[in-house]
């Protein structure tokens, strides 16, 4: 599979707003490790090679485990992840995979029950920004590395 076309040269303008969201995301203040989990979800559902291979790299980086990884395309059949981070990973599926569930009340009161106001408006602009980013990586097939050097994102 080749590339389509490169977004960063193509409209670098775009990339630096995507950019600036994406940071402001990092730093939102939910924990890294839920963010990267979130991030490795979202593109599993979509899908995208290339953020997967990123955001698990990040996530081993930041002392994520092998276990909790395999285990996050099923997380929903396993203890390994808290109740906030089950919450954060059905209100992730729910968000991502919109046109076939609208969101229900069951997945938003769960969510709400683990995460304030504030905290549910960030971790709805993490969804909405990993799913923007995969959309950019499927859709003008980027191409993932067959190495990747793992980045420590500052909090």
């Amino acid at each position: 599979m080749s590339p389509r076309l490169n977004p960063y040269a193509a409209a670098p303008e775009m990339i630096a707003a995507m950019s600036a969201l994406e940071k402001a995301v990092v730093s939102s203040g939910l924990e890294h490790s839920l963010i990267e989990l979130v991030k490795t979800r979202a593109s599993q559902i979509n899908g995208c090679a290339f953020c997967i291979h990123m955001h698990t790299q990040d996530a081993r980086a930041a002392g994520e485990t092998e276990e909790r990884l395999y285990m996050l395309s099923a997380w929903w059949e396993t203890s390994v992840f808290t109740p906030r981070e089950k919450a954060a990973l059905a209100w992730t599926d729910s968000l991502t995979l919109i046109a076939q569930t609208r969101v229900p009340d069951a997945d938003y009161e769960t969510m709400r029950e683990h995460f304030d106001e504030a905290e549910a408006v960030k971790l709805t602009m993490l969804i909405g920004a990993i799913n923007v980013w995969n959309r950019l990586a499927v859709g003008f097939r980027s191409t993932h590395p067959s190495k990747w050097s793992a980045q420590k994102v500052a909090a």
